[in-house]
């Protein structure tokens, strides 16, 4: 294969895995903004996305319904983890509570497994046909579905902060949430929405994700970490910054697939988020994207 198809098929990978993990990242800034925790549990969020939607399109449900299904129980489980495990301990330290989303997290994953087992569950694509080839380089119809999803979803986003009471209200919170109490703004409430929300987002990564990469039980972790790598390349406090530090570092792990053995994918992407803690913890790509969402 010439070097230039080359290029472009990394190229269209690494933008379609760079989709999910802009998707991941935005709901680690969604609930850091509000809270000040970085939720470990998110990566399970995106498990249970993608692996309900295989479990229930397995089951005999149109896959449509079954990933709608999947993504509205995922956003319970957001609401359940934050109402359950972070608001009883609301009084706590940072660090506590982060501990305590470790926790849920490992507990997500143990009664996943318990119900379900190890076995990878499998997926049709959400639309059929053939591979799109574009200069020599393959396009699969799901590679559109993720991008297009992701493109939505930010979209949607924008317009909830922008037009709507409840966004403006989260980022007041985001803001100032003494200056919000003042106001009526209930944080405890916004904290509920944001955990809400960045569940619906991981569970709509895992939807999409699902049909390409079979899940199972332990596909959490390492799209949990990657998401939380995007948000701190974006510098945790822009929904912009997450996006664009998901699609740099899908793009940074399509390129280095094609150049290294793969068994060292894992480390070109937790070397970012080393590198980036190390050299610039605020995020290298703060201040090109601005401030809050």
């Amino acid at each position: 294969m010439p070097a230039a198809t080359e290029n472009l098929q990394f190229l269209i990978n690494g933008v379609t895995l760079g989709a999910v993990y802009a998707l991941v990242g935005v709901g680690f800034v969604l609930i850091y903004q509000v809270t000040g925790v970085i939720n470990f549990a998110q990566g399970e969020f995106v498990m249970l996305g993608a692996l309900g939607s295989a479990l229930l399109w397995e089951a005999g449900m149109p896959l449509p319904l079954a990933a709608a299904l999947a993504v509205a129980g995922t956003a319970l489980v957001g609401a359940g983890v934050q109402r359950l495990a972070l608001q009883p301990a609301r009084g706590a330290s940072v660090e506590r509570l982060i501990i305590i989303t470790i926790g849920v997290s490992i507990t997500i994953k143990g009664v996943v497994l318990l119900a379900v087992g190890t076995s990878p569950h499998f997926v049709d694509p959400f639309t059929r046909g053939d591979p799109i080839r574009v200069g020599g380089a393959v396009i699969l119809p799901q590679y559109l579905w993720v991008v297009a999803v992701t493109v939505l979803a930010v979209a949607a986003l924008a317009w909830f902060f922008t037009r709507t009471m409840p966004g403006k209200a989260m980022r007041a919170c985001a803001m100032n949430p003494e200056a919000a109490r003042l106001v009526a703004i209930s944080p405890a409430r916004m904290a509920l929405l944001a955990f809400t929300l960045a569940a619906t987002l991981g569970a709509l990564s895992g939807a999409v994700l699902a049909p390409i990469q079979d899940p199972d039980y332990g596909i959490g972790l390492g799209l949990g970490l990657r998401g939380f790598t995007a948000a701190v390349v974006g510098g945790l406090d822009s929904v912009a910054g997450a996006v664009a530090g998901g699609l740099l570092l899908g793009l940074v792990e399509a390129f280095a697939a094609g150049h290294i053995p793969s068994g060292y994918k894992d480390a070109v992407a937790f070397g970012i988020l080393l590198l980036v803690l190390l050299a610039r913890p605020g995020g290298v790509l703060r201040r090109l994207t601005g401030g809050r969402a």
